[in-house]
């Protein structure tokens, strides 16, 4: 058996997922903004489990890391800062553990069901916005710690944040109501609109052969995809084609199987199908 552990800025998911990866049984908290309060009931959801023997264990921070140590260094949605995630991970799991950036494991595990392509450029759309850049099934080293949702681009008039007016937080702010709510595609056109600004700065810069969308907001891609591919067109010059636009096929749990499948890749278990 392996675990995941998807630690958000609201809530923290655990799961325990087979050999084959099928998620056998999970728990979920809101995830405290104390780190040692988060120790603690990351503790008493792992004692709730019926499993208690891992293989290994991939744990998913929101925030920059240092690897080689094991630590989360800074997150965005949370005040943790230079705490030593992984060893504590490793004494409440009694397994090897690794940690690393949530939006490079879910965007290594899209990418592991998204097969026919070799460079896959995951975006994550919830509270803010996450990039991962995959390379045939593989996170690529030099690109770990990007953070696409904090690129600056002109937008109405001034230089902004990406996820400042695109994010799941934005839209929120800015309409008064979450994605799942929004009906008018007027508004859709919009978010399309704001999303492609930054998309197409990726897509020149990576070259990615598909752009996966994923997090809450791209768990209602059919609501906006075809104004998205519209938007991306106008963008489009012979040196930079524009790759497909999809959704996510597990958007929610995303980051819960690329922990599964990190952990398999890292300790020589085999990569997942």
């Amino acid at each position: 058996m392996y675990a995941g552990v998807d630690i958000g800025g609201t809530k923290t998911l655990v799961a325990v997922l087979d050999d084959d990866g099928v998620i056998q049984e999970s728990r979920k908290f809101p995830t405290p903004h104390n780190y040692q309060h988060f120790i603690l009931e990351l503790q008493h959801a792992v004692a709730f489990l019926a499993t208690k023997d891992f293989k290994a264990a991939g744990v998913a921070i929101p925030g920059r890391l240092d690897r080689k140590h094991g630590r989360a260094l800074k997150l965005g949605n949370l005040p943790w800062s230079n705490v030593p995630v992984q060893a504590d991970c490793e004494k409440i799991f009694h397994c090897p553990v690794v940690i690393e950036n949530d939006a490079n494991l879910a965007a290594l595990s899209e990418a592991m069901v998204h097969k026919k392509y070799h460079n896959v450029l995951y975006v994550t759309i919830s509270t803010g916005i996450g990039t991962g850049f995959i390379s045939d099934k593989t996170i690529v080293p030099s690109l770990v710690d990007g953070e696409g949702g904090h690129m600056i681009l002109p937008h109405n008039g001034k230089l902004e944040e990406w996820e400042s007016f695109a994010s799941g937080r934005a839209i929120f702010e800015h309409y008064g109501k979450k994605a799942a709510n929004i009906t008018d595609q007027g508004d859709w056109k919009t978010i399309a609109r704001n999303l492609a600004l930054g998309l197409f700065e990726h897509i020149a810069l990576l070259q990615p052969d598909v752009i996966i969308i994923g997090g809450s907001v791209g768990t209602y891609f059919e609501k906006y995809g075809k104004y998205l591919k519209d938007e991306l067109d106008k963008y489009a010059v012979p040196v930079v084609p524009i790759p497909p636009v999809v959704a996510a096929k597990r958007p929610e749990v995303a980051v819960i199987y690329g922990c599964y499948d990190l952990a398999r890749q890292k300790f020589n278990h085999g990569q997942a199908a």
